[in-house]
């Protein structure tokens, strides 16, 4: 079956689903391929289950015609979901915003999204539909009334990034930051650099409108060449904001636990009291300030539109309990947020910090050395009590107390809760340190 064709089948449809226990009526089933599982297996169920048509890329045995007629071959289930998203996205022309970075890219796509629902309609990605199956999904869900569409896209291996811009074909990027994460599969630093600027590189190839760019970032501003660049960064402290080429210039006023900061614009000043915690997240609402400010959202909704943005999904959440102040960043870790985190909790001017923090997952042959880093950066940083979790903290070979598994952890605190700290929890979403608040 053409492209033409099946976009026919999925316009009569207008919803596309992948799962056969969530059948929308007349909507577009999708058969995808897992390492367990064969969606071809319920592409039945789900025509029963009230599917208009399910796209299938092998027979699937019917002996009701009219339901064979409804299934709807193709060579691979996955591309023709990539070729369809690409094609909904071409015919409706919706202006996309492509993020993606080693940190701080769901953060920034949320306030981003925040701040241009001020002035538009938007479509941002929901939750980490970030890889190649979450980026299509979100597109198909594109209407002619959005006017902008901010999408996420991660990566863990070169050349991630740019088979997501094939699909989504941006006409703004944003890159917030190049760190030390997946080098399992990036190999070294260098190889997330290259992999983050396909963003770039698919942009200057097809003429992209512009990017917005952290400039006191050396190395993102070292690979923007040839790009319309919108530039954002914190407050030179020897020159203006024009000699140092920024739209957005803005300074930290404190981080008590939460961001409070000041930002300026054509020589206007504002301050913002945000619900985020962590003084790395500055950079990201001044991304959210730079896209809001050139798509004309007034600079006074933009500041309503931060302070009253609360984070969720274990991402730099405060969370009080009856015995305790959490900061719950325990969606994902690696080298470069970990060390930002504990950054921020060390000049945190509270009593009785605990730190307890998880392993850091795919850093491939580095992980040894990089939890070791870490061990070594706590031991400067002198909290009150620290916890590791998981075996490669224990690799690592510190003197600080260790569990096995956050199931060894929960068991202790249970004999013997803390009551009265400020506790950051941090930690890769594997280690499953979401689970501690309910026992903290």
């Amino acid at each position: 079956m053409d492209i033409s064709a099946l976009y026919t089948c999925f316009a009569a449809c207008g919803e596309v689903t992948t799962d056969s226990r969530r059948c929308p009526a007349g909507s577009l089933f999708i058969a995808l391929r897992g390492a367990s599982f064969d969606g071809n297996d319920f592409a039945l169920r789900a025509l029963e289950q009230g599917c208009r048509y399910a796209v299938v890329d092998r027979d699937i045995p019917c002996e009701d015609a009219g339901m064979q007629a409804r299934l709807l071959r193709v060579d691979d289930s996955l591309k023709a979901l990539q070729m369809l998203a690409r094609e909904h996205r071409r015919r409706l022309g919706t202006r996309i915003i492509g993020i993606t970075g080693t940190n701080g890219k769901t953060t920034t796509k949320e306030l981003m999204a925040a701040v241009l629902q001020r002035r538009f309609r938007v479509l941002y990605t929901q939750g980490n539909l970030n890889n190649h199956i979450g980026v299509p999904l979100t597109l198909l869900r594109l209407t002619p009334q959005h006017e902008l569409a901010v999408i996420e896209m991660g990566a863990s291996h070169p050349g991630d990034i740019r088979e997501l811009t094939e699909i989504a074909e941006p006409d703004y990027g944003l890159i917030t930051n190049v760190g030390r994460a997946h080098l399992q599969g990036f190999g070294s630093i260098e190889g997330v650099l290259r992999t983050k600027g396909e963003l770039y590189d698919w942009l200057r190839e097809h003429g992209g409108q512009g990017i917005f760019l952290d400039r006191d970032n050396a190395l993102l501003t070292g690979i923007a060449h040839g790009l319309k660049c919108i530039n954002y960064g914190q407050t030179p402290a020897d020159r203006g904001m024009a000699e140092a080429g920024l739209y957005v210039s803005g300074h930290l006023r404190s981080c008590a636990p939460f961001l409070s900061f000041g930002w300026e614009h054509e020589g206007r000043l504002f301050g913002v009291d945000t619900h985020l915690i962590g003084s790395y997240n500055l950079k990201n609402a001044l991304a959210a300030i730079a896209a809001g400010l050139y798509f004309g959202v007034p600079a006074e909704e933009i500041c309503e539109a931060l302070s009253a943005y609360v984070p969720h999904n274990n991402r730099s959440q405060l969370t009080l309990t009856a015995d305790n102040k959490l900061i719950v960043d325990a969606y994902n870790a690696n080298p470069t947020s970990m060390m930002a985190a504990l950054e921020n909790f060390r000049l945190m001017e509270v009593p009785r910090k605990m730190a307890i923090l998880g392993d850091m997952r795919e850093l491939g042959e580095c992980s040894e050395e990089e939890h070791r880093r870490v061990a070594e950066y706590l031991d400067a940083c002198g909290f009150d009590r620290v916890v590791l979790v998981g075996e490669e903290f224990a690799r690592a070979t510190t003197h600080f107390e260790h569990y096995h598994d956050v199931e060894s952890l929960k068991e202790a605190l249970q004999q013997e809760k803390p009551k009265g700290w400020h506790i950051l929890i941090k930690g890769s979403n594997g280690i499953r340190l979401w689970q501690l608040p309910e026992v903290l």
